[in-house]
C-alpha cells in the first residue's frame, strides 16, 4: 500500500519505519530540510511540506499522488502560539486530499478535546468536547472538517499524553514544586501502542469515526510521577494539595472491543 505521513516527527518517523518494515511504500514530510536525510535513511521518501493559514509550501500534489492512505500527524502549535488558526491550515489541505482521490485519512488528535472536572468524568468517544477551551474547539473543528467530507473516509485517533523513546513528562516535572491537580488521573499512552493502533486503523476499511487511545490504568498524577521519578533516581516532584484537583479518565474500550486491540506497553516502562 502507498501511505503518506504528513508530519514525520517523534511519532511519525517511527511509524514510517514500522510501515516500511512490512513493505508499504511510505512518503513522509518534515518542515526542516536537515531532517530529510533521516527519512531517506529509513526507507521513507522525504518531502519538505509546511502548512500555513494562507496556503501550503512544498510539493503537496506529488506527496499525495497515488496515495491510498494519508496519516496527518502535525501538532496544532496552539500552546506556543494561541493565535494560530489550525482549522484554516487543515481546510487548505482538504482540496489537495480531494484531488488526489485517496480513500482514507487518519487524523491524529488529542484527548485534550475533553474537559477536566472535579468529579473526574469518564469519557468515551460519544462524549461531548470542551467548548470553553480554544485548543479543544479548534481540534474538534479540524476533526469535523475531515469527518464530514464525503470524498474520503476519516478515522480520528485521539491520543492521551505521549510517552516513549526519549520522551516523558517526568523530565519536566522532576524537582518542580507546587504542581497542580495532584489527585487527577493520568491519561497516558506509549509510542509503541500508538503505532500499533494506527496499523489497526490502516487495515480497517470504510471507517469514519473517532477512537480514543489511552492506557487503561489511571493512577493519580502524584502517585504516578512520584513513582516514575523515584524509579529513575530523579528528584521527586512536589504537589500543591491546597486546592481541588480537576481531571478526567479516558476510556479506550471501543478500540479494545471493536478492533481487538491489546495494549502492549505499560505506562511505567521507558
Amino acid at each position: 500500500m502507498k501511505i503518506s505521513i504528513l508530519g514525520c516527527g517523534w511519532l511519525g518517523l517511527e511509524l514510517g519505519k514500522s510501515l516500511v518494515e512490512i513493505n508499504h511504500e511510505v512518503r513522509g514530510s518534515v518542515t526542516r530540510m536537515e531532517k530529510m536525510g533521516e527519512l531517506r535513511s529509513a526507507g521513507i521518501v522525504p518531502y519538505s511540506i509546511k502548512l500555513f493559514e494562507k496556503g501550503i509550501q512544498g510539493d503537496i500534489r506529488s506527496f499525495l499522488s497515488r496515495t491510498q492512505t494519508l496519516i496527518i500527524d502535525i501538532p496544532p502549535g496552539l500552546r506556543k502560539n494561541p493565535e494560530i488558526n489550525f482549522v484554516k491550515k487543515i481546510k487548505n489541505l482538504i482540496p489537495h486530499i480531494e484531488n488526489s482521490h485517496l480513500s482514507k485519512v487518519i487524523f491524529i488528535s488529542s484527548t485534550s478535546v475533553y474537559a477536566d472536572s472535579e468529579d473526574f468524568p469518564v469519557y468515551t468517544e460519544e462524549a461531548g468536547t470542551d467548548n470553553s477551551n480554544d485548543t479543544a474547539v479548534q481540534l474538534r473543528n479540524a476533526e469535523l472538517l475531515l469527518l464530514n467530507n464525503q470524498n474520503f473516509k476519516t478515522s480520528i485517533l485521539r491520543f492521551g499524553g505521549l510517552i516513549g523513546k526519549n520522551r516523558h513528562p517526568v523530565k519536566f516535572l522532576s524537582g518542580r514544586k507546587d504542581i497542580k491537580n495532584p489527585d487527577a488521573p493520568v491519561n497516558l499512552v506509549h509510542q509503541k501502542d500508538c503505532i500499533a493502533a494506527i496499523h489497526k486503523l490502516i487495515e480497517k476499511e470504510d471507517d469514519n469515526s473517532v477512537w480514543n487511545l489511552v492506557y487503561p490504568e489511571h493512577p493519580s498524577k502524584e502517585e504516578y510521577y512520584t513513582k516514575v521519578a523515584s524509579s529513575r533516581n530523579m528528584q521527586l516532584p512536589e504537589f500543591d494539595k491546597s486546592g481541588v484537583s480537576i481531571g478526567k479518565r479516558i476510556s479506550s474500550e471501543k478500540i479494545k472491543k471493536e478492533l481487538s486491540f491489546k495494549f502492549s506497553a505499560s505506562i511505567f516502562m521507558d
